[in-house]
């Protein structure tokens, strides 16, 4: 358990680690937004220039992580367990990752149209980025804060939702569509996007992982 003192010493020195952890999920949120709003205006000549900026991102993200593991390697106090600090970094660097994989199945596959299913798991995506977000705003206050756990509620009940959507999509896409190729592409996009649902999902069971462990 970390000392109430060390975190205090730690927030001193500038650039936190909670800070970074902000940092991380804003550019996860700024690819759920260009996911949502690629799908929303859908122009498949327009997705290669599209894939660049959400790369920009996802880049970005990659930059602040390993700024971060630099700084974890030069101190010796932390404000919780270095394996907590990997772990959480690590989970919300792949909730971005995943959304820029959304797009590059898309492109792979030569999507020409979206479907509402697509739409409605992206809702949720960008939902469960907004709530993570807003979680990692206070958990620098985690060992007192009162909205923490219902916030990690939140990030677990939308994932919910995405594992009814995703239920619904495959179905009806199993259903209904009688091209192999539309099937397969859209199978695999299915996937990735729930993936997202899940690694928003993993981000709050490492939040909710520190919280057990200094409480």
């Amino acid at each position: 358990m970390v000392d109430e003192d060390d975190l205090k010493m730690s927030r001193k020195k500038g650039e936190t680690y909670f800070d970074t952890f902000v940092e991380l999920v804003s550019y996860s949120c700024k690819a759920a937004d260009l996911l949502k709003e690629i799908l929303n205006n859908y122009n498949a000549e327009q997705l290669p220039r599209k894939m660049k900026e959400m790369h920009e991102i996802e880049h970005s993200g990659d930059e602040a992580r390993h700024r971060m593991i630099r700084k974890l390697a030069r101190e010796f106090i932390t404000p919780i367990d270095r394996e907590d600090i990997m772990a959480l970094a690590d989970s919300i660097d792949t909730v971005t990752d995943t959304i820029e994989d959304v797009l590059m199945r898309m492109y792979m596959f030569n999507i020409s149209k979206v479907t509402d299913y697509a739409l409605k798991m992206t809702d949720v995506i960008v939902k469960c980025c907004g709530a993570l977000k807003t979680a990692l705003d206070e958990f620098y206050n985690f060992r007192k804060s009162a909205k923490l756990h219902d916030l990690v509620v939140e990030v677990n009940r939308l994932e919910e939702d995405g594992d009814s959507l995703y239920m619904e999509a495959t179905r009806k896409l199993y259903v209904e569509c009688g091209n192999y190729k539309e099937l397969a592409a859209w199978d695999t996009i299915y996937h990735y996007l729930e993936k997202c649902c899940d690694s928003c999902e993993d981000v709050a069971d490492a939040i909710e992982s520190v919280i057990m462990k200094n409480s």
